[in-house]
């Protein structure tokens, strides 16, 4: 069972993403669940949300403590929440960030990736500047690194989750996708 955590604020699309991640593992015939984790339901606050796929049906039904893939949404929740929490020794931490994967110094028990997803995301207009939606690009970044799911079955997910703009998310999904950047010591095969 693949097990991973999404770490964002209310209104990034944490729950969403965690969604459309399932949606592209069934479309591959794998089974799935999705579920979110709210503190303080007020936007900007932090949330959680968790998606587990594997080739059995999935019959447990707890919050996932160690995971073996992490997405954070909002670096500044790296300096309020260990987005490390158990997660699993080599499991990726994929950040949404401009920096390279290297300035976040993070145990090298874990492969780091950075993608810049507000950048993308307010390219195509995903959310105000201010507050851009970066739950599309996000999951691209991911289907890159991790190879759980394909960027084909994210983009026909995104598409059919996604109500508002469908092709410029699938657009920001596949420019994430090609530019993010991991850390030198590790690639994108698991």
């Amino acid at each position: 069972m693949i097990e991973v955590r999404i770490h964002g604020r209310g209104g990034q699309g944490a729950v969403i993403a965690s969604k459309v991640l399932a949606d592209a593992a069934f479309r591959e015939g794998r089974y799935v669940q999705s579920f979110p984790s709210f503190g303080v339901e007020r936007r900007g606050a932090p949330v959680a949300a968790f998606t587990r796929i594997d080739d059995r049906p999935v019959r447990i039904r707890c919050q996932i403590y160690h995971p073996d893939h992490v997405m954070v949404l909002d670096p500044s929740l790296m300096q309020v929440v260990d987005v490390t929490a158990g997660l699993k020794e080599g499991g990726w931490i994929l950040i949404n960030s401009e920096q390279p994967p290297e300035s976040f110094g993070l145990s090298s028990r874990f492969r780091v990736a950075t993608v810049d997803a507000n950048r993308i995301a307010i390219k195509y207009h995903l959310g105000p500047r201010t507050a851009p939606i970066v739950n599309t690009a996000i999951l691209g970044a991911f289907a890159r690194i991790t190879g759980i799911v394909s960027l084909e079955a994210v983009t026909e997910a995104v598409r059919e989750a996604v109500p508002v703009k469908p092709e410029d998310n699938v657009a920001a999904t596949k420019e994430a996708y090609e530019s993010v950047v991991v850390n030198r010591e590790h690639n994108y095969e698991q």
